[in-house]
């Protein structure tokens, strides 16, 4: 497959294809300060080699980098920190409070994934995730900043997708980097220039009014950007963007409240979530037909249904 190139696409900031699965299906960021590098996101234990080939083209050496940041812990964002961190001598992970256990010792959110995709295909999605060093791991509450030199990094707190997620907000470039806290938004349905968003509702710590929440906290800073794990950075108006995703967000939530329990609530909560894709990519004029859409977003609606239903259930039993 071939893969974007790394390229700076904001000022001291560079997209990195991470090559999960498919091309500008996922990214990570390498951000530049004075003094030092982080790098933001790391893909699995595949994406490795891309992100250090991307340090090397800005012109850096490993050891200028002096920190790697997961927005949380899942493990498309973070499978390969560990790893990461073996070839960059100098970098500390940063990462929220309660997903510094899990990069420290990743057994169990390993046994979780192999919940939801199946240990095979576990191990050929993501490789070896190799445990951080406990010394090495920065655990970054809400207000945690690191500073690259002229340019302070700031962590919040950003729970609603998962309770481990924080955002990075980057005040040099007016940005965030959102991890899945801004939904997804893939190129191929770009319109005219303008970007579809999808919300993102995988298992298990969906809880769709935090996440609302999180959406308001970054829209008080006025940012002018925000970059997207999947994928890539959006520019223009920025509350647009999150008053279209939220209103996505509530409609997958009057969907998986009107789904039928039973047996048959995955499928029929699915090709509800399916239908309102095909609807909201055609009022975009996205172009794609449904059936290159159904298959883009394939994965996505799978583990939105099932996360939708963790949360349903959550709320039946509270």
């Amino acid at each position: 497959m071939t893969l974007e190139p790394a390229r700076e696409i904001a000022p001291g900031v560079h997209l990195i294809d991470t090559g999960y699965v498919r091309p500008r299906l996922a990214a990570a960021y390498l951000v530049r300060g004075r003094d030092a590098a982080a790098v933001v996101e790391t893909g699995t234990a595949g994406s490795v080699p891309r992100v250090l080939d991307a340090v090397a083209a800005a012109g850096l050496r490993p050891d200028d980098v002096s920190h790697v940041v997961v927005t949380h812990v899942h493990l498309d964002h973070a499978a390969g920190a560990g790893a990461l961190l073996r070839a960059l001598p100098r970098a500390r992970l940063v990462v929220h409070p309660r997903g510094a256990r899990h990069m420290i010792d990743p057994s169990k959110l390993m046994a979780g994934a192999a919940e939801v995709y199946g240990a095979e295909r576990v191990r050929a999605l993501y490789g070896e995730v190799v445990p951080a060093p406990a010394d090495r791991v920065i655990e970054a509450p809400d207000g945690f900043t690191l500073d690259l030199g002229d340019r302070p990094l700031r962590a919040l707190d950003a729970p609603g997708h998962a309770k481990h997620h924080l955002v990075l907000h980057d005040p040099r470039s007016r940005g965030f980097f959102t991890g899945d806290a801004f939904g997804i938004s893939y190129r191929e349905t770009d319109s005219a220039g303008e970007p579809f968003l999808f919300p993102t509702t995988t298992p298990v710590q969906l809880d769709p009014p935090a996440l609302k929440a999180t959406l308001a906290r970054m829209l008080a800073e006025a940012p002018e950007r925000v970059y997207l794990t999947h994928y890539g950075m959006l520019e223009g108006d920025i509350a647009r963007h999150a008053a279209a995703l939220g209103h996505g967000l509530d409609e997958h939530v009057r969907l998986a409240r009107a789904a039928p329990p039973g047996p048959g609530r995955h499928a029929a909560l699915r090709e509800a979530l399916a239908g309102q894709l095909l609807a909201g990519l055609a009022a975009h004029g996205a172009p794609l037909d449904a059936a290159a859409a159904l298959e883009l977003f394939a994965v996505d609606l799978d583990l939105n249904a099932q996360g939708l239903e963790v949360w349903l259930d959550a709320q039946a039993a509270a």
